[in-house]
């Protein structure tokens, strides 16, 4: 869950309290699945010592300046959070560290102490953050690879309105996607998309200057408003369709107006279709078009969880999909009950709901996914006699 508001408010809480202080003792997590490519006692080795010189962040990602390389950076995947003792900085659904838990937190990945007792962490419940130490972390994936910063380096109005006018794929899958602009998840798009009224399957070189002008607006205003108040979520603008895009089918709404659920970008998607319509073009060539038969292989997982991935070819299918929604039916990754998952040592979260995997962090998901697939695969096929009886078989059906 954590987006770009919620990562620029740990930036800053670290940028506040911790710049110009010098590490004097670190603990890291023997934990390679978040620890990536080296160990925790190197890892350790690297920081004490070194003073912190400045905090960055591009897109969902942040990184420690120190006086000198390498650098920590922190991709936050689905729970990473930061936590400074003694000082509020930023909660949400999937953190669950409290005040009253232990400390340092059994969830802690990077846990630092400075030379003036100050103590903060990285944490993550889940495991799905990485944490890289990095002779330059701008140079190399997955900062190298982001597209403009959603807040420091939105485009112009008119660049942004022309870059839109090139693609031709859905809006809130080119939102979704890093490499296009880089911190903008699942919420902030739901929320951007509904408050500049634009239907989320629109295709994007189709939005109308205006339409490409108002989103451009939103994006400033929903991420600049997320972070003025500090990422907390219950603090919101209550006409904000994020309140509400949790909510079962049929009981979700926004100003008064009912809130429907399909899949975008692979994504759950909340929006309200009597603000965000399809262009008449578009909807009535959705209605006309007969409805493709879905070329996914068997297996294949419908909500993938992946800010990341620009599916044009499908567009067409979940357009025809939207246009008259089946009354009574559940929508696409909303009222499902999936199948209780084995935890890792380290987790014991009551929310198993990945929705708002960060899709820079899928990879982890998809190994699991085809893992199962194939023993699935084995489990079904025929087994092939052998031994004596085999023989006979074979013998008697000659």
């Amino acid at each position: 869950m954590p987006e770009l508001p919620e990562v620029e408010v740990a930036r800053r809480a670290i940028e506040d309290h911790c710049i110009g202080k010098t590490i004097k003792r670190s603990i890291v997590a023997n934990d390679s699945k978040v620890i990536e490519g080296v160990s925790a006692s190197d890892f350790e080795a690297a920081l004490v010592g070194k003073t912190i010189v400045a905090a960055y962040r591009k897109g969902k990602n942040l990184w420690l300046q120190l006086d000198s390389p390498p650098f920590p950076s922190f991709q936050f995947g689905m729970a990473g959070a930061i936590y400074i003792k003694g000082v509020a900085v930023t909660t949400y659904k999937r953190s669950a560290v409290k005040d009253t838990d232990e400390w340092p937190s059994k969830y802690s990945k990077v846990f630092i102490q400075l030379d003036d007792g100050l103590e903060f962490s990285f944490t993550d419940k889940r495991r799905f953050a990485k944490v890289r130490l990095l002779e330059d972390p701008t140079s190399a994936p997955p900062i190298s690879e982001l597209g403009p910063d959603a807040l420091l380096e939105l485009k112009s109005v008119d660049e942004f309105v022309e870059s839109l006018s090139k693609k031709k794929t859905a809006i809130k899958a080119l939102l979704l996607d890093q490499s296009y602009i880089s911190g903008i998840g699942n919420w902030v798009a739901d929320e951007v998309l509904y408050q500049a009224k634009i239907h989320p399957l629109q295709i994007a070189s189709s939005l109308s200057r205006e339409s490409c002008a108002t989103l451009h607006k939103c994006i400033k205003e929903v991420i600049e408003k997320a972070i003025e108040l500090g990422a907390d979520s219950s603090q919101y603008p209550s006409n904000w369709i994020f309140h509400s895009r949790e909510k079962k089918p049929g009981k979700a709404f926004v100003d008064g107006k009912k809130i429907e659920f399909i899949t975008a970008g692979g994504r759950t998607t909340a929006f309200v279709p009597d603000l965000q319509k399809l262009s008449r073009n578009q909807a009535a060539n959705a209605v006309s078009k007969p409805q493709k038969q879905s070329g996914r292989k068997k297996g294949h997982k419908d909500d993938s969880d992946n800010d990341d991935v620009d599916e044009p070819a499908s567009d067409e299918d979940k357009i025809a999909e939207s246009v008259k929604p089946k009354k009574g039916a559940k929508s696409r990754g909303q009222g499902r009950t999936f199948p209780a998952k084995r935890k890792s040592k380290e987790s014991d979260d009551d929310d198993d709901n990945t929705e708002d995997n960060d899709g820079e962090d899928d990879e982890d998901q998809k190994k699991v996914t085809n893992n199962k697939q194939l023993k699935a695969e084995k489990t079904n096929k025929k087994k092939v006699p052998t031994g004596k009886n085999g023989k006979n078989a074979k013998k008697k059906a000659k």
